[in-house]
């Protein structure tokens, strides 16, 4: 079947879904950043156990030492890249126990949905899942304040098999969605979850403690085994278009309105190296060096950590001198003012930093 368009409808794609022209434009239909798993500024491809393995997603975790989880190559057709979990235990949950792979979408990237009104339209989501357990797999989507919450179920059916999901959800008319630069909807793919966390999936709930829907598959169960994710896509329509594909600058700049550093893509925070390391200048009547503007604005005022050019954590070096505690001054979203370098020298500073504005 050809893409056909439908009258003053939209499109119709080969799949048979309609992407409707009300719903949902051509470009800008994908309201998660880095869906596809393309970029990881942190860790030059190195797994983790706690926080971001990837740009925008991050594992939430109750307990320590059960899983690792890192960008991956192995992907479906169509795709570069992907994050594997990988079980470290041989683990049962307790009951107040939830592990979820979790991305937050910003309220100003969804105020359009009119959540939490009358109004409230229809999202759908997609996205590509691979597992060396097959069986039932949950997640759920929740608001700022974790008092609205819609668990979902999907199935894998062939161990070690790329397959392809859609998740359908009628908008919430109740609670309160926020469509400012917090949280305006958070959504988890569960891997692991205890009873207390489990809810009845479909329907719109407020119970604050619900990570996933009865039936959850329990991925730490089983040491060394295995679940990928990617193509993940949430977007306005009653039904999955394909996914959208973001030239690679575009999707980095969005990546660094949360998070951005001076190393180059590829190399770890702390390494030893002058490359991309920012030089300024000493003003000998205030005692400092000017400050320097953030590649993007940042989503709010951020965490700022400097590396020394040798890689050390919370210093910077002085230009021809030693290594000292830094100071950014009069830090906003757009950059900061100044910068001091304790046993400041006369010529100037150099450095690295780390800037986090995540929600």
């Amino acid at each position: 079947m050809p893409v056909s368009i439908s009258g003053n409808t939209g499109i119709t794609f080969p799949d048979g879904s309609l992407q409707t022209a009300a719903a949902s434009p051509l470009v800008l239909r994908n309201r998660i950043i880095n869906g596809d798993m393309r970029i990881d500024q942190r860790n030059a491809g190195a797994s983790v156990t706690s926080g971001f393995p990837v740009d925008r997603f991050q594992v939430y975790s109750t307990q320590s030492s059960k899983w690792t989880a890192q960008q991956s190559t192995t992907a479906p057709t169509g795709f570069t890249n992907s994050v594997i979990i990988t079980s470290s235990s041989s683990y049962s949950p307790i009951s107040s126990d939830y592990f979820s792979y979790t991305t937050r979408i910003e309220g100003f990237n969804v105020a359009d949905l009119d959540w939490g009104t009358a109004n409230a339209k229809t999202i759908t989501v997609s996205f590509w899942v691979r597992s060396s357990l097959t069986g039932t797999w949950t997640g759920a989507l929740h608001n700022d304040a974790f008092n609205r919450v819609y668990p979902f179920s999907y199935t894998i059916s062939s161990a070690n098999t790329w397959e392809y999901k859609t998740v359908t959800i009628a908008g919430d008319t109740t609670g309160t969605w926020l469509t400012n630069n917090s949280v305006g909807i958070e959504i988890g793919f569960a891997f692991s979850v205890g009873s207390s966390g489990l809810g009845t999936a479909g329907a719109w709930t407020n119970t604050a403690s619900i990570f996933g829907a009865t039936g959850q598959t329990n991925l730490l169960g089983t040491n060394g085994a295995t679940f990928y994710i990617t193509g993940v896509q949430l977007e306005q329509n009653t039904s999955a278009t394909p996914f959208e594909r973001r030239l690679y600058n575009q999707e980095l700049a969005n990546c660094k309105r949360y998070y951005q550093k001076t190393y180059e893509i590829g190399t770890a925070l702390g390494t030893n190296t002058n490359t991309g390391a920012i030089s300024v200048f000493y003003n000998g009547t205030y005692g400092a060096a000017n400050g320097f503007r953030f590649e993007t604005e940042m989503r709010a005022s951020p965490t700022l950590t400097g590396y020394s050019v040798g890689g050390t954590s919370g210093q910077w070096s002085i230009i021809a001198g030693a290594t000292n505690t830094v100071t950014f001054g009069d830090l906003g979203s757009k950059g900061m003012r100044y910068i001091q370098v304790t046993s400041g020298g006369s010529v100037g500073y150099e450095g690295h930093y780390s800037a986090s504005a995540e929600l």
